[in-house]
């Protein structure tokens, strides 16, 4: 369930979201407003109808209360046509069941009202019934005979023989020695009693349509304004795995000429930096080894044996570091360019080198042929990663496997391992497990950081995890995409 209640991912489909969000809020919250409105018209139109119909009907009423009973029966024809053909009257033997249409709040107050104002205007103890019925279901005269099924001319002619007229209001009132005075009035309105639709069909479907136009409209104006994104986004992967780039083209609207300007400037930044570093580290090679060199020879012509070897192993780790910080600079520089690399036979090359040098090292596995990359740094990181597994463990076991978009490749070993409370502290300069700088010991401490900078560069990721019964076990993930 939360797996379809997750936020989009993509721009575009959180931009999709929102609208749609607010244009259903909106819709609804109009719909509320216009239903409350409609409602209240609705109530205060029906109050007044049934004052007026109760004011017509107590005339009718008490009118035919002053006739003698003799009389009462020929002048039934005149009041069905009074108020015109929306009202039919008769003078009955016996009480008709009416059947209710379904209660709405618009029908109670017509019926309340229409009660009140005629018992108001009658006056006295009146046994008096109201009703709201369909035509289709009223009946008349008696309680088996419908109205439809009467001639018309029964009727009249009037409206309420219509099965498709609004609802009618029945009235029924006791006249004394069993005579019921039955008056049906037909509504004005057929909607007028029915309950208000928040979202009916119609509604519905206007607002799916304006939904899905919203969307195109969306789609097509969000597709012109991410273009200039994609291609900023685009730009900037290239730039972190120091790929040349283009400038960015400063143009769009503000806020996109905006970042494209700040991506500019950001890349000549950086360019600047990356140049200046190139100096910087050229400089410390050349100045630092003239002075290391003068020191080796001056230290040749000490006296002291001890002396002299304490001098030139001091000589040595300094040397070794110097040699280190520059292959760190230069194990990561933009400036060689990105190939089609073959990673299985580039792997294949170094476990070759390996085993030349006594090392017992297996490569397994298979990927595409080729991979984007720059050559000599991954040669430089897997080199560097290989040397330590058969270094701390004799021997490497080396896979490569294809994991949907990612390449990835494992090297475990069945050296010491590493503590868990160092498996993050390794990839930082110059930190070592032990003290010494011994080239015997492990160098300088610089080759994970190398190599995670490397795997860094090309868009993946470079992990430790200790092997169960020992060793350890390096993974390196690269995008089959990258570059």
């Amino acid at each position: 369930m939360r797996r379809w209640l997750r936020w989009p991912n993509s721009l575009f489909g959180r931009m999709s979201l929102v609208m749609i969000l607010g244009v259903v809020l909106a819709q609804l919250v109009s719909n509320a407003v216009w239903v409350q409105q409609l409602n209240k018209d609705k109530a205060e139109s029906a109050a007044r109808m049934a004052e007026e119909l109760a004011d017509s009907v107590a005339s009718t009423v008490n009118f035919f209360r002053a006739l003698p009973r003799n009389y009462q029966h020929l002048v039934l024809s005149q009041l069905r046509d009074m108020g015109g053909t929306r009202f039919f009257v008769s003078l009955n033997r016996e009480f008709i069941e009416i059947q209710d249409i379904p209660d709405s709040p618009v029908k109670a107050i017509v019926t309340r009202r229409f009660e009140q104002e005629l018992r108001r205007r009658l006056g006295g103890e009146l046994e008096l019934h109201i009703g709201v019925s369909h035509p289709q279901t009223l009946h008349v005269y008696k309680n088996e005979v419908r109205l439809l099924d009467l001639p018309a001319r029964w009727a009249q002619q009037s409206q309420i023989h219509d099965p498709d007229a609004p609802p009618i209001l029945v009235m029924q009132l006791a006249m004394g020695e069993g005579d019921w005075l039955y008056l049906a009035a037909l509504l004005p309105d057929r909607t007028l009693l029915a309950p208000t639709s928040y979202l009916d069909g119609e509604r519905l479907l206007f607002l799916t349509l304006l939904v899905l136009v919203l969307l195109l409209a969306g789609a097509l104006i969000f597709r012109w304004l991410n273009r200039p994104l994609r291609r900023l986004g685009r730009a900037a992967e290239r730039l972190g795995r120091g790929m040349e780039v283009a400038k960015l083209d400063e143009s769009g609207p503000r806020e996109i000429r905006a970042t494209a300007r700040a991506f500019n400037l950001m890349q000549d930044r950086i360019g600047r930096f990356m140049a200046d570093r190139e100096r910087l580290f050229s400089a410390i090679s050349h100045d630092l080894k003239t002075p290391i060199t003068r020191l080796r020879l001056r230290a040749e012509l000490l006296d002291d044996d001890q002396i002299r070897a304490k001098f030139e192993q001091d000589l040595l780790a300094l040397e070794l570091m110097v040699k280190g910080a520059l292959d760190c600079a230069r194990g990561t520089d933009i400036r060689e360019p990105a190939t089609r690399v073959d990673l299985f036979a580039l792997l294949q090359e170094l476990c070759a080198d390996a085993g030349l040098m006594g090392a017992e090292v297996s490569l397994q596995g298979r990927a595409p042929a080729c991979f984007h990359g720059k050559a000599l740094a991954l040669r430089r990181c897997f080199g560097n990663l290989i040397d330590n597994a058969v270094f701390y463990g004799r021997t490497a076991e080396v896979t490569l496997t294809e994991d949907g978009g990612w390449l990835e490749v494992q090297i475990r070993d069945r050296g010491p391992g590493i503590p868990e409370a160092a498996l993050e502290l390794v990839f930082e300069p110059y930190y070592r497990l032990e003290s010494s700088r011994s080239r015997h010991t492990g160098g300088t401490g610089l080759g994970l950081s190398i190599a995670r900078n490397i795997v860094h560069a090309h868009g993946g990721e470079l992990s430790l995890a200790n092997r169960a019964g020992g060793g350890l076990v390096v993974s390196v993930r690269l995008p089959k995409g990258s570059g």
